[in-house]
Formats: structure tokens, C-alpha cells, sequence
């Protein structure tokens, strides 16, 4: 049976501090997962024998940990308090980055990365219950959109800032979070508000054990997949074993008195559409993030700073675009603001496949397409957390903010597995662009389902 915990009282809160303070941490993990990436060269060479195999760990190390432990770390964090749960999983995130920037080898690096993640996952979904619990129930929705902004700002933006960094020494790409979490850490520390957790029985350890092996063991396939071979038995394993963990966690939950997921949650207005909608969208942008950085790399020559700058004026047109949504959503409603991101979207990737060619050419070829696919990102991922954690308790604030960034995850994975699978291997330039242009039609598809499964949500007029 949980306790349902009273609001907090918000005249002693500023939502505004609140927003500000979290979004760093967001803003920080967030980038975390993109900004490595253009730095793995410059680590190979630093790390005498390292090969890109092993190195790669060091991305697949966060983005496993980090989709596992979302969940759990959502249903600690409504159980014993989200500001503790934040500003524990702040300083872990921060400790990380100090040992990453000081790592000696491969191996010291993939493990400092775990800790990274741990920390990550932690205070993601606190970070959104600290929001909605300081903010009045009429201000969510444009405070949900402004959080998620800021992640989507900083998933967008790391090549751009890795790129800058890699240009000092790669071990900035790590050394940059610890002055800033730091500052984020203190103020935290002495302002964020202490809402009270539900304060439960302990939630189905069972249940969190199955959970987080099934979503590693999924993730770990789809990101091996090409490496291994999809027909290997190592991610055909992968995939069998995250089905059966994932059954037994849905059996425990169903059986348990205090599940880590509720699954009254899924049964909640708009919560189990948004999800799909989050997993779909997310397939898209994965495939789009990718699809550009190896596009303008590899096809066109580009450096990793010129292709992060030729990304950012997408990702800089989203935040504007989170603030103005919220009077479209008043006049059309959540679904079809959601439908329409997914259409502007996809009608972003379309634009590459007619005037991207051989040739590089920003202002004819990819800029138009950045554009479009920033409004789209901008109505539809901000638009569709705030839908599906309208209807969330007070009390599940965080397990619920953290079933849909797992979702989200899960969706980043699967994207470039797809990407992946459909350009293959092309022999010669021409085969290049058809490849692309293909996993371009794929990412346009994922976007429009996105926005069709969007359609169906309805969002209530909010209530003081």
C-alpha cells in the first residue's frame, strides 16, 4: 500500500531556482552520453595498444549502465527523498569525471565511465521530481518542456563541444563537468527544496535485479550487434536473455506489494503512449545524430568540430521552440503538437535525401534539414514528457520520469542499430548516397510513427 506524501508547499520554493539548479546535472549527464565520441582518436592514440574495440566500451559502458539503472534509481528516489537521490548521483557523476580525466588505460577508463553512469541514472529522474514537486500543477507542462530541452540540447550539442575540447587535450571532454557540477553540487546543496519520499515498504529487489539485467542485456545487443554479427550467438543471447529477465520482472511486479514499477502507472492517462511515442521519436533522432556526424566525417571529410558546428543550429532552435509550444498545445491540444514535430522532423530527414550529394554544401544540403528536424525535436520530445507525466502522484514523480528517459533510451540504441544495419558496408561514392538516403527514409518512417502513436494523446486542462 503506498503513502500518498503531501505536496510540497511552494511558497517557499522558487521553480525557477529549482529548474535551473537540476538542469545542469541534466545538461552534464546528457552530454555525457554524445560529447566521448569524438574524442575516442585521440584516446587511442594517448593509450599505446588500445584498439577501437576496446575502446569502444567506453561508450557502451555509460549508455548500459546509465538505461539500466534509470528505473530503479527513480523508485529510490521517490521512496528516500529526490533531493538526496540528485545530490548523491550529482557527486558520483562528478567523481567519475575527475577519474576519467585522470585514467591511465583503457580499462581504468571503462570502469570510471560506470561510476559516471551510476551517478547519471541517479539523478536524472530525481532531477524531474524535483521539478514537478516544486512547481504548481498549472506550470508543469512548460517546466517538463524546459527540462527536457536542456537534454536534448546536450545530446545534440556534444560533438560540437567535444570537438572544441579534443582541440586542448580529450581529457577536457571529462575535466569540464567537475568545476561546473561542482558549482551545481553546492548551491544544490544549500537551495533545492526537500520534499518528502513516500517512505514505503522496500520495493521488489527481485523485480530491479530482473529489470536492469534485461534492459543491459538488450542494450548491449543492439550496441554489439555489428561488431558481433546480428546472427551471433552473442546478441541472439543478448536479446533471449533480456525477453526472459523482462518476463520475470513483469511477473514480480504483478505479484510484489511494492513493485519498482507500479503498473497502475501504464494504466494512467496518456503514460503508456507517451512512452511508445518516446521509443520512436528517439529511434529517429538517434538515427538522424548519427547519421549526419558519419555523413559529414567520412563522405564528406569533414572534422569532428566543423560537423559539430554544422549540427548546432538544430539544437539551438529547440529550446526557443519548447517555450513557444506551450500556446500552439493550448489552441491544437498535445496530440497534434506531438503529430506535427514528428512530421517537421521527418520532413527534415527527406530534405537530405533530395539535396545532400557528394559535394559538401551546408547552406544548400544540410542546413535546411537541421532546421526542420530542430522544430521537430522541439514540439515533440519536451511536448511528450509533459504529457506523460501529467497525470503522474506525487509520490512516483521520479519512477515515472524514469520509465520514459528509459524509454528514450532504449529508442537511442535501437536508432543506430538500424542506422547501422541498413548503410551496411556500400562499395564506392554512389553506393554511399543510396545507403544513406535509404536509413534517411527508415528515420523519416520512425518519425511519422512517432507522431501518429502522439496523436491519440489527450492532455486536460491543468488545475491548481
Amino acid at each position: 500500500m503506498n503513502t500518498v506524501v503531501a505536496e510540497p508547499d511552494r511558497k517557499t520554493v522558487d521553480s525557477r531556482l529549482v529548474l535551473g539548479i537540476v538542469a545542469i546535472g541534466v545538461l552534464l549527464s546528457s552530454l555525457d552520453l554524445f560529447i566521448v565520441n569524438v574524442a575516442l582518436p585521440e584516446i587511442a592514440a594517448d593509450f599505446s595498444g588500445s584498439n577501437i574495440s576496446g575502446l569502444s566500451w567506453v561508450l557502451n559502458a555509460y549508455a548500459i549502465v546509465f538505461a539500466a539503472l534509470l528505473v530503479p534509481a527513480g523508485r529510490l528516489g521517490d521512496r528516500g527523498g529526490n533531493r538526496t537521490t540528485f545530490l548523491v548521483g550529482l557527486g558520483l557523476f562528478i567523481l567519475g569525471s575527475a577519474l576519467c580525466a585522470v585514467a591511465w588505460n583503457t580499462g581504468a577508463l571503462v570502469g570510471f565511465r560506470v561510476v559516471q553512469a551510476i551517478g547519471g541514472a541517479m539523478l536524472t529522474p530525481a532531477s524531474l521530481g524535483l521539478v514537478l514537486a516544486a512547481t504548481p500543477p498549472e506550470r508543469r507542462a512548460m517546466a517538463v518542456r524546459l527540462w527536457v530541452a536542456f537534454g536534448g540540447l546536450g545530446a545534440a550539442l556534444g560533438p560540437v563541444l567535444g570537438g572544441l575540447l579534443v582541440e586542448i587535450d580529450w581529457r577536457w571532454v571529462f575535466l569540464v563537468n567537475v568545476p561546473i557540477g561542482l558549482a551545481a553540487l553546492v548551491v544544490g546543496w544549500r537551495l533545492l527544496p526537500n520534499p518528502a519520499g513516500d517512505g514505503g515498504a522496500l520495493p521488489d529487489g527481485f523485480g530491479a535485479l530482473m529489470l536492469v539485467a534485461s534492459v543491459a542485456a538488450l542494450i548491449l545487443a543492439l550496441v554489439k550487434g555489428e561488431d558481433w554479427g546480428w546472427g551471433s550467438a552473442g546478441v541472439i543471447g543478448g536479446l533471449v536473455a533480456a525477453f526472459v529477465f523482462g518476463l520475470a520482472f513483469v511477473l514480480s511486479s504483478r505479484r510484489h506489494h511494492s513493485p519498482v514499477v507500479d503498473p497502475a502507472l501504464l494504466r494512467l492517462p496518456n503514460f503508456a503512449l507517451m512512452v511508445g511515442n518516446s521509443m520512436l521519436f528517439n529511434i529517429a533522432f538517434a538515427g538522424m545524430l548519427l547519421s549526419v556526424v558519419l555523413w559529414a566525417q567520412n563522405v564528406w571529410g569533414w572534422s569532428a568540430l566543423q560537423t559539430g558546428l554544422a549540427i548546432a543550429p538544430g539544437p539551438l532552435v529547440v529550446p526557443i521552440v519548447a517555450v513557444l509550444a506551450g500556446k500552439v498545445i493550448a489552441k491544437l491540444g498535445a496530440g497534434p503538437v506531438i503529430l506535427l514535430g514528428g512530421v517537421l522532423f521527418a520532413a527534415g530527414i527527406l530534405w537530405w535525401t533530395v539535396s545532400v550529394t557528394l559535394t559538401p554544401n551546408f547552406a544548400g544540403g544540410l542546413l535546411g534539414g537541421m532546421l526542420l528536424t530542430g522544430l521537430g525535436v522541439g514540439l515533440t520530445l519536451p511536448t511528450s514528457f509533459a504529457t506523460g507525466t501529467a497525470g503522474l502522484p506525487p509520490q512516483r514523480f521520479a519512477t515515472g520520469s524514469a520509465v520514459l528517459s528509459m524509454a528514450r533510451q532504449l529508442g537511442l540504441a535501437i536508432g543506430v542499430a538500424i542506422l547501422v544495419a541498413v548503410l551496411g558496408t556500400p562499395a564506392g561514392p554512389v553506393a554511399t548516397l543510396e545507403a544513406f538516403q535509404r536509413g534517411w527514409y527508415v528515420i523519416a518512417g520512425a518519425a511519422v510513427a512517432a507522431g501518429i502513436v502522439g496523436l491519440a494523446a489527450r492532455l486536460p486542462r491543468p488545475t491548481a
